[in-house]
């Protein structure tokens, strides 16, 4: 049996006092009597906001999501909104996802902003994360509510806040709001809703969006391209059924095939282990209708619908599905060509990644001669440099984990209108006689060969975060100096802001807000990026090699090549 400790009994003991309702209390006593385990689990710390929001698993106590949680945090936000815009009528977008309790978590945020007298326009039914930043914007809101856990498993839910530009919350708003929640005791919360604040919209903001969509997403494409290609389309019990298939329609691609199996929205995710379209397992019912409709392209989206996965025909036939690195140049690049043609390059330009993804995305920028601005893991540093760089105009932008935003009329990661580019490209390389893997190798070709593989180690419970710690703690405080044979060239701290040379010692600071995270760069050209999740309980390890290409014909020897370094990465530093 587990001790249970003086500190962790008192966050107990204060759920079981009037401010908590009468089943809440009940279960916490049987836990206290049957399950100590998970009574530490569920209390042992606060629910923290990472890259995308708070996320957690849905339950009784401070470490799960629930409706004192949720409702703590939004008399919180309340506080701050009332603080923050003096006199002015304040106004909240509140949208959710298809998980268990979404749509009741989203009335009791609702509820709790009405009660301190917020004006509150609620989706009607469950809608995609991006039209929540766009519908935000557009009701010239003061900031916007998303209850989804995006990817994460059936268990778990979870909180985005977005601030008036649309973005998710982002110094220094985000610690203000922090201090202002935990200020607050659990009986100041006001559950008590005034009706007459809270409105509803569904289909008046989803023709505004999927117009706006269309028009960001659409790049001159012909009709009868458009036509000619086949495009298979899984929501995985999602949101994005909601709007993706309008969208692609209104664009013109009618030649449109839905894994029906996934069409509906379904909170247990019961065709897939996991509802992430970065896991090949999830697109697998898309992938065989596919096969049986003789598909050119596979787009999955997850449950909220910002994330975008897309699977293409190889050089030999074969659908595969690309990672994030790849339908993220794939997209930056069509981008700047579009840009390009239409003489809009100037020279004060830019577009975006994050420190752990592919490197080629500097090498693109040079070659349009625009800047490449890479920030800390998460879309909300994307908006963030839209917001503080408004002399310079964005093109588009992504991640690894398979986020992309075009332009800045969504300022978070845009599965809806990012599927839309994604058939552009595809239909544009069919019309002109290539396929969407041939312009990927061509870009290879150009720019250099660069492969990505993202491995991951998960630990779960307070145990777990535990050795996570240490382990980023072992490599911070004895660093890898050769990886694979190679010697360690640099090694980037973002927790202390420090690059070293570990040739020469010399010491640079990182001049973007800490984050725990350390990359080491080998003089071979390989960048080995170690993160833990900030949503998730993994530690993830994010590995990029690259080389010459010179021709289609060579390319798949040297993709061998890249696979087998990156399996010898790996294998020295028993990550396996």
């Amino acid at each position: 049996m587990i001790d249970i400790k003086h500190e962790l009994l008192d966050r107990v003991s204060n759920w079981l006092t009037p401010a908590f309702d009468e089943e809440t209390q009940e279960y916490i006593n049987n836990l206290i009597v049957s399950n100590p385990k998970e009574l530490q689990e569920s209390f042992y710390k606060d629910l923290e906001f990472g890259t995308g929001g708070m996320r957690g698993v849905m339950g009784v106590g401070t470490n799960r999501i629930n409706k004192y949680t949720l409702g703590k945090n939004t008399q919180g936000l309340s506080n701050y909104l009332h603080k923050s815009f003096p006199n002015q009528k304040l106004k909240a977008a509140i949208a959710f996802d298809c998980r268990h309790n979404s749509k009741s978590f989203a009335k009791l945020v609702a509820d709790v902003f009405s009660a301190n007298k917020i004006e509150v326009y609620l989706f009607e039914d469950l809608r995609p994360t991006p039209e929540l930043s766009f519908a935000l914007k557009h009701l010239n809101c003061h900031c916007g509510i998303v209850l989804t856990a995006s990817h994460n498993p059936p268990e778990y839910n979870g909180y985005k806040v977005y601030w008036q530009d649309g973005g998710q919350l982002v110094p220094p708003q985000d610690e203000e709001i922090i201090q202002e929640i935990n200020h607050l005791e659990y009986s100041e919360i006001n559950f008590k809703a005034n009706e007459n604040l809270i409105n509803y919209i569904g289909k008046d903001i989803d023709d505004v969006f999927i117009n706006a969509s269309v028009k960001n997403g659409s790049f001159n494409t012909s009709e009868e391209a458009k036509k000619d290609l086949n495009v298979v389309f899984t929501s995985l019990h999602g949101t994005s059924i909601t709007i993706i298939p309008e969208t692609l329609k209104r664009a013109g691609y009618n030649n449109l095939h839905i894994v029906k199996e996934q069409e509906e929205p379904n909170g247990d995710f019961p065709t897939v282990k996991s509802p992430n379209p970065e896991e090949p397992e999830a697109l697998k019912m898309a992938l065989e209708l596919a096969k049986k409709t003789n598909g050119d392209i596979v787009i999955g989206t997850d449950p909220d619908s910002d994330r975008v996965g897309v699977a293409v025909r190889n050089l030999n036939d074969n659908m595969i599905l690309l990672n994030g690195n790849q339908t993220m140049v794939m997209m930056t690049n069509f981008l700047l060509q579009q840009w390009q043609n239409q003489d809009k390059i100037k020279g004060k330009e830019f577009i975006a990644s994050t420190i752990v993804s592919t490197p080629m995305m500097n090498d693109l920028a040079t070659a349009f001669n625009v800047e490449c601005k890479i920030r800390l893991t998460g879309f909300k540093w994307i908006a963030k440099m839209i917001k503080d760089f408004p002399e310079l105009d964005f093109v588009g932008g992504g991640e690894e984990s398979f986020g992309f935003m075009v332009g800045d009329f969504v300022r978070d990661k845009d599965a809806v209108t990012a599927t839309l580019l994604a058939c552009e490209i595809a239909a544009q390389a069919k019309a002109n006689g290539s396929s969407f893997y041939e312009e990927l190798i061509k870009l290879y070709i150009k720019h250099g060969f660069y492969k990505e593989r993202l491995i991951f180690v998960t630990k779960k419970g307070v145990e777990g975060a535990e050795e996570i710690k240490q382990m980023m703690v072992n490599f911070r405080e004895n660093p890898l100096t050769v990886i694979n044979e190679s010697k360690v060239a640099m090694l980037e701290d973002y927790q202390t802001s420090i690059a070293k040379n570990m040739i020469t010692g010399k010491i640079e600071a990182i001049n973007i807000p800490k984050s725990n995270v350390l990359i080491y760069y080998t003089e071979d050209g390989s960048k080995i990026a170690l993160r833990p999740s900030g949503t998730e309980p993994k530690i993830k390890f994010y590995i990029s090699v690259n080389t010459s290409l010179d021709s289609v014909s060579e390319f798949s020897k040297k993709d061998a090549g890249l696979e087998e370094k990156i399996d010898a990465i790996i294998k020295d530093m028993h990550l396996s």
